[in-house]
């Protein structure tokens, strides 16, 4: 047994206090973490991503080698993936497995401590999980982990539930909303942070109509008790109210915060991204400003009042979510410091802000915007531009960019591009389609940026693809004779825009349902067609006869009996005919612009990763990030790939960092961006790595759940480490 471990069992053997009530609750520790240890996902508290850990170095990278696997063995069959990145107390490594199960390892190892599974007596609900949280107050520890709707406790040593938090160690997440959510999509995929004995945490909800609303919310940590609530769709007498239709706040769901968050313990604030208010594509219910949707908000982080703001994106109709938990770090500004919070965006901007006041460092400027074609959407007529630095992913597209890697795929290219519209950044979704550069997963994604203590330069990856944008007339849900549709007809209404009529999915938003019957119950496709998941809307509206054709004909099962007008269906099938959407225009599906031979329809590259000075808000380099074994076996150079999962910096001198299509991770000279190592992996590392030291050795790890992007899905953890 490790001496870490060893410190963790005994701690967490002292948890007599657990539960008590007698006694005032001990104040948390808020020391700075070991540095052998990788406590929080972002690192620490302010998500810089960085060690000071030095044992690997650029002198001695290439001699890294796997130092353990570890098999969670629970990847169901078909599409799964493992986005989180692994924390590392004490010599123990806590983590999430492709189905939501939460493992305790020993971090030296891999060797299984405990596990603990979520959906013990109720149905599993697989949903990207990027994580877990570690809290302590130096004689208790606890992890926390979101699984469904549900926030669980769980005792550090044991991997059990606490029973005296919430309801028997868990907290509803669709609790205290202010309106009936039972229909709706609530999950968290990414852990919540810590403030002294607060949890704050945000969520994930749907797209569409009807989707929750995304209130920020803070739970204490022994009794899971809320404590705060704020809430991104300001109710009446609240700041940002007149910048929505009156009593938006009772229908309009989202602006909810699903990337993760940062704090500043010293100064007791909490940064908190948020996305777009629903539905996504259309705003023509929800016109305005829309504040607090798109923003980074700095919450007193002990009462969740709001200290400042700033808006990223005005009326956002192009899911242009803040996709990122911000980076905090200290630059030199005119000769002086700055304690500062960077923001990434999936526009490919980075905003930086004073952390204090939130008075941009670099200016930012409000500009044109093209309008939208569609009648009945008002587009916000300015959006807000920084001056620096210049953006790190591609925002225009004009013919010369199209690509040439055969004549065909150009030709193909040129053919769509004179089709769509294409106004430069901005350009609102339209009946004919528009090019959406970066796409709808950015730019910037939920990997995030690493930030060098040390200099101040920020590393962050960037997909540089385009996707389309379309949206169509609405169309009804019923017929005009009230009867309902068979199930064939119910999913080509309803489900082939987005999962195609052959039912293969795009192999990444959206999943392929061949074959789901294998992997899937009736059950739990119903539950999914009431609640909707993911970017998936509700599809509740349906006439019941309409779901229960559509799960047959999904199930390969044969048609059930058609309800008659004389049944007890009558009434709700005169009543539901001809219903609509409470939008005019529907989105047509998320669709990356590819060409027929499967590559993105622009020059490449395709994936980036760069580094930015943030003193200066000058680039010190940017390369191509990935590589098509396809590709390159005809002698083109690497063109960099789609990415997913962030980079990590450490005091040896490096950049870590996987993400890639080809199943890779690699390591760069942090000064110059020189790849000195790489090395295969059993999946694609769609995650961010961390690294730890036990017993004087340092690790890199990284989560290899593959399943994106088309790619296999795996279940494993892979450990390097020096001989």
């Amino acid at each position: 047994m490790t001496k870490g471990l060893a410190v963790l069992l005994a701690a967490s053997c002292a948890m007599a206090s657990c539960g008590r009530t007698a006694e005032p609750p001990k104040a948390a520790v808020v020391a700075a973490a070991p540095v052998d240890d990788w406590q929080v996902t972002g690192g620490e508290p302010g998500n810089s991503h960085y060690s000071s850990l030095d044992q690997i170095t650029l002198a001695n990278v290439k001699q890294l080698q796997v130092a353990w696997t570890y098999h969670t063995g629970d990847a169901p069959a078909g599409r799964s993936e493992i986005q989180a990145t692994p924390i590392i107390v004490g010599g123990v490594m806590y983590t999430t497995t492709p189905t939501l199960n939460v493992v305790a390892l020993r971090a030296d190892s891999g060797t299984l401590v405990w596990t603990f599974d979520p959906f013990v007596g109720r149905t599993r609900e697989a949903h990207a999980n990027r994580g877990v949280v570690y809290w302590t107050d130096g004689t208790e520890q606890r992890i926390f982990v979101t699984a469904a709707r549900r926030l669980f406790a769980l005792d550090a040593k044991t991997g059990r539930a606490i029973p005296t938090f919430g309801d028997s160690g868990w907290v509803e997440l669709g609790a205290g909303l202010g309106r009936d959510v039972e229909s709706a999509s609530i999950i968290a995929t990414s852990p919540g942070v810590i403030y002294h004995d607060l949890l704050i945490q945000g969520t994930r909800v749907g797209e569409g109509e009807g989707s929750a609303p995304g209130h920020v919310r803070a739970y204490d940590v022994r009794t899971g008790k809320l404590q705060w609530s704020f809430h991104t769709i300001p109710q009446p007498d609240e700041d940002g109210y007149d910048t929505w239709p009156a009593d938006a706040w009772k229908t309009v769901g989202g602006a909810n915060s699903w990337a993760g968050m940062s704090v500043d313990v010293a100064r007791g604030i909490v940064y908190v991204p948020t996305g777009s208010a629903t539905p996504d594509f259309y705003g023509g219910d929800r016109s305005g400003q829309t504040l607090f949707a798109n923003t980074l908000l700095a919450l007193d982080a002990a009462t969740g009042k709001r200290k400042w703001h700033f808006q990223t994106v005005h009326h956002d109709i192009w899911d242009r979510d803040l996709p990122a938990a911000p980076n905090l770090l200290t630059v030199m500004f005119d000769g002086r410091k700055v304690d500062a919070v960077a923001q990434i965006t999936k526009s490919g901007f980075v905003f930086l802000f004073d952390r204090q006041t939130g008075v941009p460092v670099f200016p930012i400027e409000e500009r044109p915007v093209p309008a939208s074609d569609l009648p009945g959407e008002t587009a916000w007529p300015t959006q807000p531009f920084p001056t620096r630095p210049a953006a790190f992913a591609r925002q225009a597209l004009t013919e010369a960019d199209l690509t040439t890697l055969s004549p065909a795929s150009h030709a193909a290219a040129l053919a769509r591009f004179r089709t769509l519209r294409n106004d430069g950044l901005f350009t609102p979704p339209s009946r004919k389609g528009t090019i959406v550069l970066p796409g709808f997963d950015g730019g910037g994604e939920w990997g995030g940026a690493a930030v060098d203590r040390e200099s101040g330069v920020l590393y962050v990856n960037a997909s540089d693809v385009p996707w389309i944008a379309a949206l169509r007339d609405t169309a009804s849900l019923g017929t005009p004779t009230g009867a309902p549709r068979p199930g064939t007809a119910v999913f080509a209404a309803a489900c082939a825009s987005c999962h195609r009529s052959d039912r293969t999915g795009d192999g990444d938003r959206v999943p392929s349902l061949v074959g789901i019957a294998t992997r899937r119950t009736s059950e739990e496709i119903r539950q999914t067609l009431e609640r909707g998941k993911g970017f998936m809307p509700s599809f509740a509206a349906l006439m019941e006869p309409e779901k229960q054709a559509l799960v047959a004909y999904l199930m390969g099962r044969p048609a059930p009996v058609v309800t008659t007008d004389d049944s007890p269906h009558a009434a709700e099938l005169a009543a539901s005919r001809l219903r609509k959407s409470k939008s005019p225009y529907e989105f047509v599906g998320y669709e990356r612009w590819r060409t027929p031979d499967g590559f993105p329809a622009i020059k490449p590259p395709w994936g980036t990763l760069s580094a930015i000075d943030m003193n200066t808000g000058e680039y010190k380099w940017r390369i191509p990030l990935g590589a098509y074994a396809a590709l390159t076996a005809k002698g083109v150079a690497p063109t960099g790939t789609e990415l997913y999962g962030g980079p990590i910096v450490t005091a040896g001198g490096l950049v870590f960092i996987a993400a890639t299509q080809d199943n890779r991770i690699r390591a760069f000279d942090k000064r110059t961006g020189e790849q000195v190592w790489d090395a295969p992996l059993p999946a694609a590392g769609y995650a961010t790595p961390s690294t730890y030291r036990v017993n004087g050795r340092q690790y890199v790890v990284i989560a290899c759940g593959g399943g994106k992007l088309g790619s296999p899905s795996g279940d494993a953890y892979v450990a390097f480490a020096l001989p």
